[in-house]
């Protein structure tokens, strides 16, 4: 069944104008008045509706009752990444939202390849919320994680109100003495943060830094992972170790 996010609240029974991109989307999947779809506006559960209207320009849906269901993991990650360059970017956030991170701080370091600074780097964090919202529709998830503005990783790890002291911090380094096997097995309470560099890691002193913020560091194997492949690794384990899945 088609899902689509409504960036407008929602209530049982109502019949509601479907946004531009709605109305695009559901002609481009050939829908027809009185195909059934699923909306939701990331505030947590989803509604059945039926589409009564569809016009080139024009669609309306009936909405039924309200269903709580949710596809969340039982824990909370931060995705805390070094931009990373071309379409890795894109397709990282695209897989972190499906294997369930609550948010994503994209992070500008010492070797990242893109610099967006202004009026660039606000387009790209729109360009990248808008890919968390389709995956969001494709992979089942009712609440919409959110792209933080991209920010210096220094002025990051310096800002107590973003590292706090309760959550746990876990910073990914081929220089690191722990393996994957020394995160807790059990599901942390409080929600933590998961570091990543870009292409070529972290610079030495960024991750000296983020040791200074309460990051503990580990690595995987003997292998070195590219930067796509690294974070997903680590939230697919945790998901297993987790109950995510």
């Amino acid at each position: 069944m088609p899902r689509f996010f409504i960036d407008a609240p929602l209530h049982a029974g109502a019949l509601l104008d479907l946004p531009d991109s709605v109305v695009r989307h559901a002609q481009v999947l050939r829908l027809k008045t009185g195909d059934t779809l699923t909306l939701f506006n990331g505030t947590g559960g989803e509604y059945p509706a039926v589409l009564t209207t569809l016009e080139k320009r024009h669609a309306t849906a009936q909405l039924g009752e309200h269903d709580r269901r949710e596809a969340e993991p039982p824990y909370r990650i931060t995705l805390a990444q070094g931009i990373a360059g071309g379409d890795k970017m894109d397709w990282l956030i695209e897989k972190a939202i499906e294997l369930g991170v609550t948010e994503i701080q994209p992070l500008a370091t010492e070797r990242s390849v893109i610099r967006l600074e202004g009026e660039r780097a606000a387009k790209r964090v729109a360009h990248w919320q808008a890919l968390v919202q389709a995956a969001c529709e494709q992979c089942g998830r009712n609440r919409v994680p959110k792209v933080l503005p991209i920010r210096p990783i220094t002025a990051w790890l310096g800002d107590r109100d973003v590292i706090k002291s309760e959550g746990w911090r876990v910073l990914l380094s081929p220089r690191a003495d722990s393996g994957f096997d020394s995160l807790p097995l059990d599901v942390p309470s409080a929600p933590g943060v998961l570091l990543f560099g870009p292409e070529g890691g972290l610079a030495p002193q960024e991750e000296a830094l983020a040791r200074q913020a309460g990051f503990s560091a580990i690595r995987l194997g003997e292998r070195i992972l590219r930067t796509e492949t690294a974070g997903m690794a680590v939230l697919a384990a945790l998901a297993a170790r987790w109950g995510g899945w």
